[in-house]
C-alpha cells in the first residue's frame, strides 16, 4: 500500500513539476508580448492609433501637414535605395516623385540617379508595348525622353525584347530605323551589339542566340540600317564549315533578308544559293535540314513573295533619310556596356538643355505650344468679354509664297511615282490628268517625263507615247516640249552617252508623230564650228530613228516641203560650200546620203557657173569633177580670182604643175589636146591672144600687188630660214622621181589636169577592178572624210593625187 502510495506520490509530484514548467513558459511569453505592445508606438502605427490621432486633431491642419514627414523614409534608407548597383528595390512612382521633389540640387548624384531610374523605366516600358499599330506614337514618346543619355539602355531593351519575342523582330527593327534617322549613333550601337552577340554565340555554339541575332540583323538590312555586305558575310561564315545548326541558321537568315539581297546584290545571292546547293548535294547533313534547304530554293523560285523585306505598315522611313552603317563582321567593336548603368555627369543640366533643343527641332514642340497657348488665352478672353463689343479690323488677302519649293518637290514626286506604277501609257496619262496640275506647271510634267526617260537603261517607247498623248490632248504641252528640245540640244554635251541616246530617240518620236513642230529643227546649225561630237551624235540618233519610222521616201518629201525649208536651212546649208560639203559628208557617213541629193546638185550648179568665167580662169573639168576650194575650205569664184595668179600659172613650166604644196613632174606628151594647147612648154602661139587679153586686167592689179610687196618682204627672212631644211629634203625627193616617172609611164592616158586657185587635182583613169583607198576618201584639212561630190562612180575610176 505504501509502495502504491509512494508510486502515486512520485507520479503526482512528476505531474506537478511539468505544470510548473508550462506556467513559467507562458509567463515569459506574456512578458514578451507586453514588451512588444510597449514598443509598437515607436515603430509602425496601427489603424486604431491613427484614428485616435485624427480624433485628437483640433482641425487646424497641423497634424495633417506633419504626417507626411513621419511617413518619409530616413535619409540613410533613401541613400541605401539609390546607391545600390541595380537601383535598389522597387520604388513606387509617387514616392519617387516625392524623393525627387525633396532634392533641390539638380546637379547632385542623388537627383541624377533618380532621373536615370525614371529614364530607364520609361524607355523599357515604351519598348515593351510597341507594335505595328502604335509604332508611330511610341517613336514620338521616345524622342521626348533623353534617348541620347539612355542609348545604352535603349539598345539593351530592344535586344532583350527581340530575344523574348522573335515574332516582333520586324517591329523592333522598324523602331530602330526611325530612331536611326535622327540619331545614327544609336542605330550603330544596336548593330555593334548584335554583331558582338552573334560572334560570341557562334563561338560558343549557342544556336538560340545565333537565330535571334541574325534575325534582328536581317531586318536591319531590310530597313537599310545595316549594309548588305554584313548579310553576305554572315551567310558565308555559316556555310564555311557546314553543320546542321549552321545551315539551319543560314537558311532562316536568307528567308528574312533574301528579297532585299535579290534587289541590291543578285549576284551575291546567286553565289550563296550555289554554295547551299553544293552543301545539299555533298555535305552530310540531317534530312530535316535537307528539307529546309529545298524549301529555301522553292521560296527563292517564287521570288520571296511570302517573305517581304518590309511590311507596308512599317515602311515609315524615306530612302534618302536613312543612314546605312557599313559595318563588317570581321572588325572588332566596343559594345559600350558602361552605358547601361548610371554614370554621374558634371554637365548634366547643360546636356539636358541641349537635348530639349534637339527635341523641339524633331517634334516641332515650340510651334505646337505657341498654338495651344494662343488658343487657351483666346478662349479665356472670350469668356471674360462676352458682353463687350469687339472692334473687327478688316484684313486684306495675304499671298504666301513658298520659297522652299516644297509643293514643287511633292508634285515631281507624285509624277514620278505615278509613272513608275503605271502599266501602259494610257493608264499613266489618265492618272497624271487627275493630279490637277495647276496652270504654269505643265513644264514640270514635261521635264519629269523627259528625265524619267533619260534615266532608263535603254529607250522605252512608253515615254514617247506618253508625251505624244499629252501633246495631242492639250496644245499647252507642245510649247514646253519644243523648249525642252532647244535646251537639250544646247546642253547635250552634259549628258552621258546613254542619256543622250534616250533623249534623241524620245525627240525623234515627237517629230515623226508630228506631236511638236518641225520648225524647231531650225535651231540646229550643222557645220564644223557650231557642232560638237555630242551634238552630232544626237543628230545622228534622231535622224536615224526618224528615217526608220518614216522611211527615206517620206523623209525626203518632208525635207523638200516648201513650208519647212526654214527648218532645214541649218541642217542642209547652201550659204557656204564648206558647210555644204560638211553636211553631205555627215549624212552620207551615217547612212542617210539620199537626203543630200539636192545639195549635190547645188554644188554641181555652182561648179557650172565657173565655166562662164574669163578664158584665163576657165578650168577643164568633167561633169562630175570636184569643187575646188582654198586652204580654208571656202569656194574661190572666178570673178574673185586674181588675174595675176592665172597668168603666173600659164607661164609656169610645162614640166611641172603647181599643187599648192609642191611641184608634180609630168612627162612630155602626157596630156589632152586642150592641156597641150593651153599649157604646152614649147610656147604655142595659140596662148598669145589669151595672154594679150589679160594684160589690162593685170595692169589694174599692179597697185594692189605693190601694196603687198612690204608684207612679202617681211616674210622673206622666214622663208630663208626654211631653205636649209628644204635643201636637206631635195636628195630624198630626187630619189623618188624615177619611181614616180615609172608609175606615170605605165598609165595609158592622162584624163585631165585641173588647175584651181590654190590647189590642183590630177585624175588618172585606171582599169576596172583597181580600186584604192583614194577612191573612197578625199583628204580635207586635217582629217579624211567621205566626199560624195568628189567620188566619180562608173566603170572607170579616178585616182586623185
Amino acid at each position: 500500500m505504501a509502495a502504491v502510495d509512494h508510486g502515486n506520490g512520485e507520479s503526482f509530484r512528476g505531474t506537478v513539476g511539468e505544470d510548473d514548467e508550462t506556467e513559467r513558459r507562458s509567463h515569459r511569453s506574456d512578458e514578451r508580448r507586453r514588451e512588444k505592445r510597449e514598443e509598437r508606438p515607436r515603430g509602425k502605427e496601427t489603424k486604431s492609433s491613427r484614428r485616435g490621432k485624427d480624433n485628437e486633431d483640433d482641425g487646424d491642419g497641423v497634424a495633417a501637414i506633419e504626417e507626411p514627414a513621419a511617413k518619409r523614409m530616413r535619409p540613410a534608407e533613401e541613400n541605401q535605395l539609390l546607391t545600390t548597383k541595380t537601383g535598389g528595390a522597387y520604388i513606387p512612382p509617387a514616392r519617387l516623385r516625392m524623393m525627387q521633389a525633396a532634392i533641390t540640387d539638380k546637379s547632385s548624384i542623388a537627383y541624377q540617379r533618380i532621373a536615370w531610374e525614371a529614364l530607364k523605366k520609361s524607355i523599357h516600358g515604351l519598348i515593351n508595348k510597341v507594335n505595328v499599330a502604335n509604332i508611330h506614337e511610341v517613336a514620338l514618346q521616345l524622342f521626348k525622353e533623353n534617348i541620347v543619355r539612355g542609348r545604352g539602355w535603349f539598345a539593351k531593351s530592344c535586344i532583350q525584347a527581340q530575344t523574348q519575342s522573335p515574332t516582333f523582330t520586324h517591329v523592333f527593327a522598324a523602331l530602330v530605323a526611325i530612331i536611326n534617322t535622327k540619331f545614327p549613333q544609336i542605330g550603330e550601337l544596336v548593330l555593334k551589339r548584335l554583331i558582338t552577340n552573334f560572334r560570341k554565340a557562334y563561338k560558343r555554339n549557342q544556336k538560340a542566340t545565333c537565330l535571334s541575332s541574325t534575325r534582328f540583323i536581317a531586318h536591319l538590312v531590310n530597313q537599310q540600317v545595316a549594309d548588305e555586305v554584313i548579310a553576305l558575310e554572315i551567310v558565308t561564315l555559316l556555310m564555311e564549315t557546314p553543320t546542321d545548326d549552321s545551315v539551319e541558321v543560314a537558311i532562316g537568315f536568307l528567308k528574312e533578308c533574301g528579297l532585299k539581297l535579290l534587289e541590291v546584290s543578285p549576284k551575291g545571292l546567286a553565289a550563296v544559293c550555289d554554295q547551299l546547293r553544293t552543301i545539299l548535294h555533298e555535305a552530310q547533313i540531317d534530312t530535316r535540314v535537307q528539307y529546309m534547304a529545298e524549301v529555301m530554293f522553292a521560296i527563292r523560285k517564287d521570288g520571296f513573295k511570302d517573305y517581304p523585306s518590309v511590311m507596308k505598315e512599317l515602311d515609315l522611313v524615306e530612302e534618302g533619310d536613312q543612314f546605312t552603317h557599313p559595318l563588317s563582321l570581321t572588325d572588332e567593336y566596343n559594345p559600350e556596356d558602361k552605358l547601361d548603368v548610371f554614370q554621374f555627369e558634371a554637365d548634366f543640366e547643360a546636356n539636358e538643355d541641349k537635348y530639349r533643343t534637339i527635341r523641339r527641332d524633331i517634334l516641332d514642340e515650340e510651334a505646337d505650344g505657341s498654338d495651344g497657348e494662343g488658343g487657351e488665352s483666346g478662349s479665356d478672353e472670350d469668356d471674360e468679354d462676352d458682353d463687350t463689343p469687339v472692334e473687327t479690323v478688316p484684313t486684306g488677302d495675304v499671298t504666301i509664297v513658298d520659297q522652299t519649293e516644297t509643293n514643287l518637290v511633292t508634285l515631281r514626286k507624285n509624277i514620278y511615282l505615278t509613272i513608275q506604277s503605271s502599266l501602259d501609257y494610257e493608264e499613266c496619262c489618265h492618272k497624271l490628268m487627275k493630279l490637277n496640275i495647276k496652270p504654269g506647271q505643265e513644264s514640270e510634267l514635261c521635264h519629269m517625263i523627259v528625265d524619267c526617260c533619260a534615266q532608263q537603261r535603254t529607250y522605252e517607247k512608253f515615254f514617247g507615247l506618253l508625251a505624244q498623248r499629252f501633246c495631242q490632248i492639250n496644245q499647252q504641252y507642245v510649247e514646253p516640249y519644243q523648249k525642252i528640245f532647244v535646251d537639250s540640244y544646247d546642253t547635250i554635251h552634259r549628258l552621258e552617252t546613254n542619256k543622250l541616246r534616250n533623249v534623241g530617240k524620245f525627240m525623234a518620236h515627237l517629230f515623226f508623230t508630228d506631236a511638236i513642230s518641225w520648225l524647231v529643227l531650225g535651231h540646229i546649225k550643222l557645220n564644223e564650228e557650231d557642232t560638237t561630237s555630242s551634238s552630232r551624235i544626237f543628230i545622228k540618233i534622231m535622224f536615224q530613228e526618224i528615217a526608220e519610222y518614216l522611211g527615206m521616201v517620206s523623209l525626203i518629201q518632208r525635207i523638200r516641203d516648201p513650208a519647212l525649208q526654214e527648218a532645214f536651212e541649218g541642217l542642209f546649208p547652201r550659204d557656204n560650200p564648206k558647210n555644204t560639203r560638211f553636211s553631205i559628208n555627215f549624212f552620207t557617213s551615217i547612212g542617210l546620203g539620199g537626203l543630200t541629193d539636192d545639195l549635190r546638185e547645188h554644188l554641181l550648179k555652182a561648179a557650172a557657173k565657173k565655166e562662164a568665167s574669163p578664158p584665163m580662169m576657165r578650168r577643164h573639168r568633167s561633169s562630175r569633177s570636184a569643187v575646188l576650194t582654198d586652204e580654208n575650205g571656202h569656194r574661190q569664184h572666178d570673178d574673185e580670182a586674181s588675174p595675176t595668179v592665172g597668168a603666173a600659172l600659164i607661164v609656169r613650166s610645162s614640166r611641172h604643175r603647181h599643187r599648192g604644196d609642191g611641184m608634180i613632174p609630168i612627162p612630155d606628151g602626157a596630156g589632152t589636146a586642150e592641156t597641150g594647147r593651153r599649157h604646152c612648154g614649147d610656147g604655142s602661139a595659140e596662148t598669145v591672144p589669151e595672154i594679150a587679153e589679160t594684160v589690162p586686167e593685170i595692169a589694174e592689179t599692179l597697185p594692189e600687188s605693190a601694196e603687198k610687196v612690204p608684207e612679202i618682204a617681211e616674210k622673206v627672212p622666214e622663208i630663208a630660214e626654211t631653205v636649209p631644211e628644204i635643201a636637206e629634203k631635195v636628195p630624198e625627193i630626187a630619189e623618188k622621181v624615177p619611181e614616180i616617172a615609172e608609175i606615170v609611164e605605165k598609165v595609158p592616158e592622162i584624163g585631165s589636169l585641173h588647175l584651181g586657185d590654190e590647189s590642183v587635182e590630177m585624175r588618172i583613169p585606171i582599169p576596172d577592178g583597181a580600186r584604192t583607198a583614194e577612191d573612197e576618201h578625199h583628204h580635207h584639212g586635217d582629217r579624211t572624210i567621205l566626199d560624195a561630190a568628189i567620188i566619180e562612180r562608173g566603170p572607170r575610176k579616178n585616182l586623185t593625187f
